[in-house]
């Protein structure tokens, strides 16, 4: 698999910062594939969406995680950049982070993160603590190689229907 990361943040886009969990979600995918990009953009959503089409037509990264901008606070808008790039929503990645998250933390409740495909690419909103996105990383990580195989067209091992023709 190939993926790519996006901080969403104007403190770490101005360098006033460092970002943290953009190398962390880096580190921790490397023993599923490779991350081809890194990009640090500021909570501006046109920079957002022009970015998110790039990782995907572009560099078509299979699975491209963006961390930070999915709260509440004003300039957080990563869920809005990103619903406006997708093609189709995957709502059940979201609402299976912010489930698991919420055993942790009720404020996982808080959290406005989306998830969805444009073209071959699966875009997973992932928030901005380097802690929240470790224990989303250990949550989502399992089902991503099952993802990229069947938005690549090979549908052979869906439905339990292994080495059975599919569904």
């Amino acid at each position: 698999m190939t993926f790519a990361v996006l901080c969403v943040s104007d403190r770490c886009s101005a360098r006033l910062c460092e970002d943290k969990s953009g190398p962390l979600i880096s580190e921790l995918v490397a023993s599923c594939g490779k991350t081809k990009e890194y990009i640090i953009v500021p909570d501006e959503k046109k920079e957002i969406e022009k970015t998110l089409i790039y990782l995907c037509d572009d560099v078509r990264a299979d699975v491209i995680f963006t961390t930070g901008g999915t709260g509440f606070a004003p300039r957080d808008i990563t869920p809005e950049a990103t619903r406006a790039v997708i093609e189709r929503e995957a709502p059940g990645i979201a609402e299976g982070i912010r489930q698991k998250s919420m055993e942790i933390t009720p404020k996982a409740m808080l959290s406005r993160a989306i998830s969805g495909i444009r073209k071959n690419s699966l875009i997973i909103n992932l928030p901005g603590s380097p802690k929240a996105v470790k224990e989303s990383l250990e949550f989502v990580l399992p089902v991503l190689p099952h993802a990229v195989e069947v938005l690549s067209g090979n549908t052979l091992n869906c439905g339990g229907n292994y080495g059975k023709g599919g569904d």
